[in-house]
């Protein structure tokens, strides 16, 4: 995990439109990552709308482009407003994961809301192609880089 400080330093000082894809693949980049995805919540409909993503297979795109609370990696973690992670997704047989997530061929995954003040805004995702079990830091740090944007959103809704 390379320096996430200095990913929520460029989030606070972004003016205007926050490049989603950017973002998320400064992110990736930072955990040693191939694939991602950033979800932000449509508090009027309450589904996960995708913002970005890299890595994730055409044919999946629209089952993951409005996700329920409380369904999948990243709607578990929205509900449960904790990380929720597999070593192996491929291998995982707990119900977490939809079976459809197999096809993006992660293995180590990690999907952990964006909160700020226990409020939840939305949810990132991100994986490598191999088994791989997220250290308390990696995961802590995805969660303050959730914060993070979690602030940015509130102050662009006022």
């Amino acid at each position: 995990m390379k320096n996430t400080a200095s990913i929520i330093e460029s989030i606070r000082e972004t003016k205007g439109e926050i490049n989603w894809q950017e973002l998320l693949e400064t992110i990736i980049a930072a955990f040693d990552c191939t694939t991602g995805t950033i979800h932000t919540l449509d508090k009027s409909t309450n589904l996960l709308m995708l913002k970005s993503q890299k890595g994730i297979p055409d044919f999946l795109l629209p089952k993951m482009s409005m996700i329920p609370i409380g369904k999948g990696m990243a709607g578990i973690a929205a509900e449960r407003k904790q990380p929720v992670e597999m070593c192996n997704l491929q291998t995982d047989s707990s119900g977490v994961a939809r079976p459809d997530a197999k096809e993006t061929k992660v293995e180590g995954s990690i999907a952990a809301p964006m909160l700020l003040d226990g409020e939840l805004h939305g949810t990132l995702g991100i994986a490598k192609p191999v088994p791989y079990d997220f250290t308390k830091d990696e995961s802590d740090a995805l969660m303050n880089i959730g914060e993070e944007i979690g602030r940015r959103l509130i102050s662009k809704e006022l």
